[in-house]
């Protein structure tokens, strides 16, 4: 069966063979001048003539179709390079996790779709360091040029999120039947941010547990003795401390929940949401929710939306998280005031934003608790964070959702005028 490449017209073969047959039709000519001058001038001199003009044609013939064989397969060959290529691209493309081949000069030769959404900068053709400027990875980037041998460096970004890999650098050996397989280095980039941000959780849940829970458990436990001992035919101290009992199980529910909370939106911290959401609906949602409280407490809430929807990229269960930690905190701190304002207006510029605002008119925060304020358990009056229930995560909460949707989050107060908690989010484009 024959080579379907070779049923393929060539085109140098075909160009080709004009020229070569003008050459020999031009020998032809020139050898039967040069036999008849030779018989003229001696019989000797033409039979050797004649034979080396045999000789010149069998060059001719010899040596035309190799050069045409010459030129086709050279340009044959350019297509089994681009197939190859194309396979290599393909294959890059299904790789989850970064991926990128440079050469013996540190310069990119291919990079998969999700190594150039980790690097920014990065582009065919440009030194690698023009992109990632991490001294361990273009060091062993030379290293593993140097002894030939695989290894393994961390690699971390802080912006927009804190993010760690583990960066596998191996050598990229020359192909000697193929010129155009180059020396290099490949670099495969092994996400650990989940797996770090796990352990890094473990160990704040059982710091922060145990701090925080020990009160209350301490209190359960006496008021489990006093029943069992001194009070435990005293009806009406058995109620009274049945009822403390179960606001301190209460708090310690709320808190654990909390805990939870942060934990599982820390853990997810570097994956910016994609669902398309109106933030004007989310907020109009928890006023209607926290109504009951609001009116429980003598407060008036008044909300002021747009006239249209404004959308964000979010997550629906966390926004609302951030809507009801911020209104409810208002009415349980600001109630003096009587009066909560919530609005959600749209942010002309550049980059539009959306911009949702809470407003209390109590007695505000003294300047110097507001940096710390989104801390973790900080509280401005601990006794009044404790008899509203409150357990010191909520702000943390909002801040760390804040950050996830790649927003911001500002807090202005001046005692004796309130507090304005705002929450900023890059406005996305609205849903067809």
């Amino acid at each position: 069966m024959s080579n379907p490449d070779d049923l393929t017209p060539d085109p140098s073969r075909q160009s080709a063979t004009p020229i070569r047959d003008a050459a020999l039709r031009g020998a032809v000519v020139t050898c039967f001048v040069l036999v008849v001058v030779a018989l003229v001038r001696g019989y000797g001199d033409a039979w050797l003539l004649f034979w080396a003009m045999v000789a010149i044609l069998a060059g001719f013939l010899v040596a035309g179709p190799k050069r045409s064989l010459g030129l086709g397969a050279g340009i044959t060959s350019q297509p089994r390079a681009a197939r190859r290529s194309s396979v290599a691209e393909a294959v890059l493309a299904q790789i989850p996790d970064p991926v990128i081949l440079v050469d013996q000069r540190s310069v990119v030769i291919e990079a998969n779709r999700a190594a150039y959404d980790l690097l920014a900068g990065l582009k065919t053709g440009h030194p690698l360091s023009f992109a990632l400027r991490t001294p361990d990875v273009l060091d062993g980037i030379q290293e593993v040029l140097e002894i030939g041998a695989p290894l393994k460096v961390e690699y971390s970004e802080r912006i927009p999120t804190e993010r760690t890999f583990e960066v596998h650098i191996g050598p990229l050996q020359a192909d000697v039947a193929d010129p155009e397989v180059k020396a290099g280095v490949v670099l495969f980039f092994r996400d650990l941010t989940s797996a770090r941000r796990l352990e890094a959780m473990r160990a704040d849940f059982v710091a922060n547990a145990s701090h925080e829970l020990r009160t209350p458990l301490a209190s359960v436990l006496g008021f489990i003795e006093t029943l069992q001992g001194p009070a435990r035919d005293d009806v009406k101290a058995r109620e009274r401390f049945l009822d403390i009992m179960k606001g301190q199980a209460q708090r310690m529910k709320r808190l654990i929940d909390d805990l939870l909370s942060l934990s599982r939106i820390e853990m997810r911290a570097h994956l910016s949401p994609t669902q398309t959401l109106d933030f004007a609906s989310i907020a109009a949602q928890m006023v209607e929710t926290l109504s009951p409280l609001a009116k429980e407490r003598g407060v008036v809430i008044k909300v002021t939306l747009p006239d249209r929807p404004v959308f964000v990229f979010g997550d629906r269960d966390e926004l609302l998280r951030v809507a009801e930690n911020l209104i409810e905190n208002a009415v349980k701190y600001g109630e003096s005031g009587g009066r909560v304002d919530v609005e959600v207006a749209r942010t002309e510029g550049p980059a539009p934003q959306v911009a949702f605002s809470v407003q209390d008119y109590g007695p505000g925060i003294a300047p110097e608790h507001l940096p710390r304020l989104t801390e973790r358990f900080y509280r401005v009056d601990v006794v009044q964070s404790r008899d509203k229930g409150g357990t010191g995560l909520g702000l943390a909460i909002v801040k760390h959702i804040v950050n996830r949707h790649r927003g911001h989050f500002d807090i202005a107060s001046e005692p004796g005028q309130g507090a304005r908690f705002t929450v900023r989010l890059p406005e996305a484009a609205p849903r067809p």
